[in-house]
């Protein structure tokens, strides 16, 4: 197979005049960058609730569970559907359409009590997971090539920023005013973020001359919703039921279907022989593992330090201290964005990200025997949040120069939706290994102190694997922050069809000779 031709990453390095310079490209990133952390708060900010919901919803906690279940099934579903209407619909549209659900959801869920308003409004907020892919495929477009790593790597650590955000964010409220207060903050921002996007947001102009494929994403959706299900409610049903087996086995024969589908249709949803290629794949592999690795991060610490101090090892700290705990990941994630972009800028992304899962591992090992310190739980979850930063802020990069200007949204849709997967099954095997090794206190039963570091050596193992797959990306030039675009393919919107694929034979030489891409 011939190998494709490759044009730089950003606006600048396309030939196109820069879309955004100077000041604008500091709003729009700060925009843009809101937008991901009240993704993020949003998912987590009914945590700390959750004990109390039953008592103040008036409903079984079974289904209180739904609230948080709703979102993680809406954000995975419309994540690739939006990435792909929005490269061909246009990202701008699709992106306002996410903040507008967003913040509707928001609204919903500060006006009620009731539990059955209370999930569809939840999943509304859910939908909100679109927003980073789409934010990032916008900064690809429409910054010069000498901004876009920093403004990708902040955006990409957004994600970090408002989960730890969040649980403190939310404690705070809860412990002083009325829980609804909590929906009304978030959905105040995100109007004001809906308002300020459609004001400073230009509608990009890089499309995918395609169809929409409805059938491809019927069957995406309906398999990811028997996937995510069934690892979301794993825990309490158990994973030798018939409800576990079933909804698996159902989204199992549902997805090679699809599959199956993807490789036969004229424009698919997701392009299936692009993402078997070596330099999307192995990205896309370290996104689940990472985002599983992360993950227990945030699930296992909060839960750790409010342990009772009667186990021996329990801190017995309140919600809201153990929230705070998170911070200083969050305060990390931040300072590094500059860092990681900088290292790509010089090292390449792939090095970010092999630096990133060494850190998820030292992380873990350091927690795995540090677990009953309060410093060094704190350092240990600094540690994890900061790999996790570096390695979040090179997959969109790798991605990004690996699959045309016209697939960015869709291949950074199916990115971010793995990490969500990834999320799941870690969600369901912490709550499996939480609820299963116990020891008994004056207030129940309680995770023992093996519990959670067995957690945390089944994180550190998931991270390593993830360097393994970081290591697998194929190595080119540091420099080389590169995009292909595939021989003969379509012309770009504006040009003509030529052989060379819509392109002059200058533009086509420009385009094969990668850019040093400094910041």
């Amino acid at each position: 197979m011939d190998e494709p031709a490759v044009h730089p990453v950003g606006a600048a390095a396309t030939g196109e005049p820069p879309a955004a310079g100077g000041g604008r490209s500091r709003e729009l990133s700060a925009v843009l960058g809101v937008g991901g952390i009240l993704t993020a708060i949003s998912q987590v900010s009914i945590v700390p609730l959750l004990p109390d919901l039953p008592r103040l919803t008036g409903a079984s906690a079974s289904n209180v569970s739904w609230l948080l279940t709703v979102t993680l099934l809406v954000g995975a579903v419309v994540t690739p559907l939006f990435g792909r209407a929005g490269d061909i619909y246009g990202k701008r549209r699709m992106l306002l359409v996410a903040l507008g659900m967003l913040t509707t959801g928001s609204i919903l869920c500060a006006l009620t009590s009731n539990i059955w308003l209370l999930i569809p409004a939840r999943g509304l907020q859910g939908a909100c997971l679109a927003v980073v892919p789409l934010s990032i495929s916008i900064l690809r477009d429409e910054l010069p090539a000498d901004r876009v790593g920093s403004a990708v790597a902040l955006m990409s650590a957004t994600v970090g920023i408002g989960a730890a955000l969040g649980v403190p964010f939310a404690s705070l409220i809860i412990q002083f005013a009325d829980w609804h207060v909590m929906f009304w903050v978030t959905g105040a921002l995100g109007l004001a973020d809906l308002v300020l996007a459609g004001l400073l947001v230009r509608e990009s102009k890089v499309r995918a001359p395609a169809r929409f494929d409805v059938p491809g994403a019927v069957g995406l959706a309906l398999g990811l919703l028997c996937l995510l299900l069934a690892l979301s409610k794993a825990a309490d049903w158990g994973f030798t039921s018939p409800r576990f087996g079933g909804l698996i086995l159902a989204a199992a024969v549902i997805l090679v279907g699809w599959a199956r589908w993807q490789l036969r249709v004229a424009d698919p949803l997701v392009d299936l022989r692009l993402a078997r290629r070596p330099a999307v794949l192995a990205p896309n592999a370290a996104a689940l593992l990472i985002g599983f690795s992360f993950y227990a991060n945030s699930l296992s610490t909060a839960q750790l330090v409010q342990v009772p101090k009667e186990t021996g090892y329990g801190l017995g700290l309140s919600v809201f201290a153990s929230g705070l705990c998170l911070l200083p990941g969050g305060v990390a994630m931040v300072a590094l964005s500059p860092v990681s972009a900088r290292i790509t800028a010089v090292r390449g992304p792939r090095t970010t990200l092999l630096l990133g899962a060494s850190a998820l591992v030292a992380g873990y090992l350091l927690r795995l025997f540090t677990s009953e310190n309060l410093t060094m739980i704190v350092v240990g979850a600094a540690v994890v949040a900061a790999g996790t930063a570096l390695a979040y802020s090179a997959m969109p990069m790798l991605i990004m120069g690996a699959v045309p200007r016209t697939q960015t949204a869709a291949a950074n849709g199916l990115n971010v939706l793995l990490r969500t997967v990834g999320q799941a099954i870690c969600s369901a095997a912490v709550a499996a290994l939480l609820s299963h090794i116990t020891m008994t206190t004056s207030v129940g039963a309680v995770p023992s102190l093996g519990a959670f570091q067995t957690v945390f050596a089944m994180a550190g193992v998931v991270g390593a694997l993830a360097l393994v797959a970081g290591g697998l990306v194929p190595s080119r030039d540091h420099a080389d922050v590169a995009v292909p675009v595939q021989a003969g393919g379509p012309p770009r919107p504006g040009e003509a069809a030529r052989g060379d694929g819509g392109r002059t034979g200058e533009q086509a030489s420009a385009a094969a000779t990668p850019v040093r891409a400094t910041r």
